[in-house]
């Protein structure tokens, strides 16, 4: 069973409505923001974005949140924390910023030992780097799938999924690391590239006038 097959029977049988009040939204960005969290700030909040969906759709669609969660989340989790050179160069530094020393240092390094034990417990604690990446490819390929040559997964609007998929490709592709191998198992899709420049174009570009279009290409 493939893995958006399994996240969609633990959805298909208890499909819960979702809150009443939302829109997207952008948290601005500092120096100290982290891949994870960049990610998480672009989201939904307030009504429901799929109301024009079915009950199976509606579960096919928390499927692939939960597929995105397990896997992207987990993989900038995985990259910020248990990445030598990404811890060395970027994380430590960006996570402690807004402390004074020695704060800041005792303050990563417990943040490190929690996701390092995070992902021990879920089995990614001996994964290797290539094995991580591999496993966003898998997932940017069921996205991609999913996706086809629609503008969006499942309607002409956008629903949660897009907003989800949104913040963590968009992040991804945006948010400069120590080399440039996880964004480039995004740029192998080409409808997942133009997905993201048709959501920031649409939803971000004209409420952020003055500020840098970010080329995802």
């Amino acid at each position: 069973m493939s893995l958006v097959a399994e996240a969609f029977v633990s959805q298909i049988a208890a499909v819960e409505p979702w809150p009443e009040n939302a829109t997207l939204y952008q948290q601005l960005k500092g120096e100290q923001i982290l891949l994870s969290d960049n990610a998480a700030s672009l989201a939904v909040q307030g009504h429901s974005l799929s109301d024009g969906l079915d009950e199976v759709q509606k579960a096919e669609m928390k499927a692939y949140m939960e597929l995105v969660n397990n896997m992207l989340l987990t993989a900038e989790l995985y990259l910020q924390w248990c990445d030598e050179a990404t811890v060395g160069e970027i994380t430590h530094a960006r996570y402690g910023s807004p402390y004074p020393w020695p704060l800041n240092r005792i303050l990563a390094y417990q943040k490190q030992w929690e996701v390092k034990r995070k992902m021990k417990a879920i089995g990614w604690g001996k994964k290797t780097l290539d094995q991580v990446l591999e496993d966003v490819d898998q997932c940017c390929q069921a996205l991609s799938q999913r996706l086809g040559t629609q503008p969006y997964f499942f309607n002409k609007q956008p629903t949660e999924l897009d907003a989800l998929v949104f913040g963590h490709l968009y992040t991804i592709l945006t948010t400069q690391l120590t080399n440039d191998e996880l964004s480039e198992k995004v740029k192998n899709y080409s409808n997942l590239l133009a997905f993201c420049r048709r959501i920031e174009q649409h939803y971000f570009e004209d409420r952020a006038k003055g500020s840098s279009s970010i080329r995802l290409s």
